[in-house]
């Protein structure tokens, strides 16, 4: 039976677009990447947050490492995040991320939990894209990812095609996000005046 006990945050990124660091936004005077934890540990075991800034983290309890392969993007940190793992599948989720779905992330996990076949990734499907977070990757595409690296590539999307990848369907996850909030990015400060106008009671 696959475990999956761990769950990462990625917080690299350059925001250029939101003007400011977003491992620091704030939702109502609290950390987004504080609720994030808070809210993923009721499902995981592990906690991992992969950002080049580890100095933001000195007073937290939960796992801080930094890119090994510095500078290739999200797979960079899909990278550490594996590599750090005591699962063999990880969830991973971005920091921009604030609508975190407990009951989705249990629908994907059992939807591949005793999948006969080789899955290396679990990932949302729409049409002919790709949500490549709010999903699962295994400890056994490392390897993938340097060799892709290592041939220049960076796209994340272009090699979850290429992997033994089980998509749900946007019809399914619909189910659980009928209007795909689950995998709103706040990339401008629009982005987050316009969230926190729709949540102003959020906690």
């Amino acid at each position: 039976m696959r475990k999956f006990g761990t769950a990462a945050i990625l917080a690299g990124g350059k925001s250029t677009r939101m003007g400011f660091d977003k491992q620091l936004l704030k939702i109502n005077e609290k950390k987004l990447i504080d609720k994030l934890v808070s809210k993923l540990s009721v499902e995981f075991e592990e906690i991992i947050v992969v950002t080049n800034s580890p100095e933001y983290y000195l007073d937290f309890n939960f796992k801080v490492v930094k890119d090994i392969i510095v500078g290739k993007g999200p797979l960079s940190g899909i990278h550490a995040g594996l590599k750090e793992s005591n699962s063999q599948f990880v969830y991973f989720i971005a920091c921009d991320m604030p609508n975190i779905n407990l009951k989705y992330i249990r629908y994907m996990k059992y939807k591949i939990r005793d999948l006969d076949i080789d899955i290396k990734a679990c990932v949302t499907r729409f049409g002919v894209n790709i949500e490549p977070f709010n999903g699962f990757y295994s400890k056994d595409i490392v390897l993938d990812i340097e060799d892709y690296l290592a041939q220049g590539k960076r796209s994340l999307n272009q090699l979850i095609k290429q992997l033994q990848t089980y998509y749900v369907e946007e019809e399914e996850a619909r189910m659980f996000s009928p209007n795909w909030d689950m995998f709103l990015n706040l990339n401008t400060k629009e982005d987050l005046e316009y969230f926190l106008k729709d949540n102003c009671n959020i906690s």
